[in-house]
């Protein structure tokens, strides 16, 4: 089930856009943008015209996301996977 605005430790919130942009980390904005860009392009009403664009703007922002993401994980800002370091008896 999707995380619909509600913090899980690690994981960024699903939020709409207009509320990631006020509200939301540069993660979560980016992630509201792409679902929000996605429903566009996955809408069958959706003009010929405007697909491409949207779709180039698709792939932009996901690139995004994922340098984010590694950033975030370098500043040790994600939590998403841990490892284990080596257990200290002593440190109980």
């Amino acid at each position: 089930m999707p995380n619909r605005g509600i913090s899980v430790p690690g994981q960024p919130r699903r939020l709409s856009v207009d509320v990631a942009a006020v509200d939301g980390t540069d993660l979560e904005l980016l992630m509201a943008m792409r679902d929000r860009v996605a429903s566009a392009v996955a809408n069958p009403d959706c003009p010929p015209r405007d697909l491409a664009s949207l779709t180039r703007r698709l792939d932009e922002i996901r690139k995004q996301i994922v340098a984010e993401r590694v950033r975030l994980a370098e500043e040790g800002g994600d939590v998403g996977q841990v490892e284990d370091g080596e257990f200290d008896p002593s440190a109980v």
